[in-house]
C-alpha cells in the first residue's frame, strides 16, 4: 500500500520567551496554521497519526492542525528525539512507523525537516517556511524502507503560497 508523508515545519513562535523549549506560537503564527489547517482540509483526508516534537511550538502546530482536519488529539504522539537533532532522527522515527499506519503528519523544526525533505524527494526546497507543508508519496515501500531519493513530492504549500503569492 502507498506511504503518505505530510512534512510540516512549525508555525512563527516567539522569539522572547526562554528557554527556547517552551516558545509559544506568536498570533500571527496561530492565524498562519490554521489558515494552513483549512486549506489542508479541502486536500488530505487520511491522516492517522501526527508526530511532534515535544517544544511548545510544535505541539501547539499539531494540535491546531488536528482541530482543522478533524483528527482527534489521540493521534497525536510527542517525540522528544525531534527537538534540536538531526535529519537523521526525523528518519528513525519514520522508519519506525506501524506497517498498519499508511498517512502520518510530522511536525518538526528548521533545518532538519527542510533537509529531510529535499533527502527524501530530491527536490530543491531550500529552507521552508513557518506552517509550510510538503506531501509526499512513497509508491510500494514500507516505512522500514524509506530513505534517500524514495518520495514523489505531491505538493508544496505555504502560508503565501496558498495565497496566491509565489514561493521564491
Amino acid at each position: 500500500m502507498t506511504k503518505t508523508l505530510y512534512l510540516v515545519r512549525h508555525a512563527k513562535a516567539s522569539e522572547s520567551v526562554s528557554p527556547d523549549l517552551v516558545r509559544p506560537l506568536t498570533s500571527s503564527g496561530m492565524i498562519d496554521i490554521a489558515r494552513m489547517g483549512r486549506h489542508l482540509a479541502t486536500k488530505i483526508h487520511d491522516v492517522q497519526l501526527i508526530i511532534s516534537s515535544h517544544a511548545e511550538r510544535t505541539q501547539m502546530t499539531a494540535q491546531v492542525l488536528s482541530e482543522q482536519l478533524h483528527i482527534s488529539d489521540e493521534l497525536i504522539r510527542i517525540d522528544n528525539s525531534l527537538y534540536e537533532s538531526s535529519p537523521k532522527h526525523y528518519l528513525d522515527a519514520i522508519n519506525s512507523l506501524p506497517e498498519t499506519v499508511n498517512t502520518v503528519m510530522l511536525v518538526g523544526h528548521n533545518p532538519s525537516i527542510s533537509y529531510l525533505a529535499e533527502y527524501l524527494t530530491h527536490e530543491d526546497i531550500g529552507s521552508m517556511p513557518t506552517s509550510g507543508v510538503i506531501g509526499m508519496t512513497f509508491g510500494a515501500l514500507s516505512w522500514a524502507e524509506v530513505s534517500k531519493r524514495t518520495a514523489s513530492m505531491t505538493f508544496y504549500d505555504s502560508p503565501d503560497s496558498i495565497l496566491g503569492v509565489k514561493l521564491d
